[in-house]
């Protein structure tokens, strides 16, 4: 599994192996994101990986979320993906199997 990262201001998705098939790692990084100031809920999902993180961008921003989760080992934002990139990898695939057949 990939570092995923999707953002639009006041909601923050990021997909972690840490998260995934780990309960107790999930619990944890809800507590964490939850003791933050500007913090409106998050959601942890053990079968995913995903966490979906809402705020009061007034009060926190992405890049505060992703350094403090980056500090504590929980997300690599250096190995994450976007939605873009994802699209991109899934469209560069699709085209080479369709140029198998041409």
């Amino acid at each position: 599994m990939r570092h995923y990262i999707h953002h639009i201001s006041g909601r923050l998705r990021i997909k972690s192996p840490v998260v995934k098939r780990d309960e107790a790692a999930a619990t944890e990084i809800v507590r964490l994101l939850q003791s933050q100031i500007g913090i409106k809920s998050v959601e942890a999902s053990v079968s995913t990986g995903s966490c979906l993180i809402h705020y009061d961008p007034v009060m926190t921003s992405r890049d505060n979320l992703v350094s403090l989760l980056s500090r504590e080992g929980d997300f690599d934002p250096s190995e994450a993906v976007t939605s873009d990139d994802y699209f991109r990898e899934g469209a560069e695939k699709f085209i080479s199997f369709l140029a198998a057949f041409v």
